[in-house]
């Protein structure tokens, strides 16, 4: 994948609630984002157990509060912004369940979307 750099694309939703995080936040993560398009992993990714190969979360803890993004790699020709959010939960660094479904159904539906 060398010399290559591959489209970062968005959810509809994923892109919205993005847009409401703190300015520093958006610029890390799109950094983040831009390592991912061009086939690395950044420090700040992680791979998410328990959703298949190629499902990395940005987070980024910001001013007491933390950040995720999810992104999937092997889905079709671009990276794809799944699910972006603020956790709300202050004890453990978990991504709480609802947001492990919400996750599971947009990966669902997005391959759907790409057959």
């Amino acid at each position: 994948m060398e010399g290559r750099t591959r489209t970062i694309s968005w959810l509809k939703l994923a892109r919205k609630a993005f847009d409401e995080f703190p300015p520093e936040v958006q610029e890390r993560m799109t950094d983040a984002l831009i390592v991912a398009a061009r086939g690395e992993k950044a420090g700040i990714a992680k791979p998410m157990k328990g959703l298949g190969f190629g499902v990395f979360e940005i987070a980024l803890p910001y001013r007491g509060d933390a950040y995720r993004t999810v992104y999937a790699v092997q889905m079709g020709a671009a990276i794809w912004v799944i699910h972006a959010f603020q956790k709300k939960s202050t004890r453990g660094i978990a991504t709480p369940q609802r947001e492990i479904d919400l996750i599971q159904e947009r990966i669902k539906r997005l391959k759907e979307m790409l057959k």
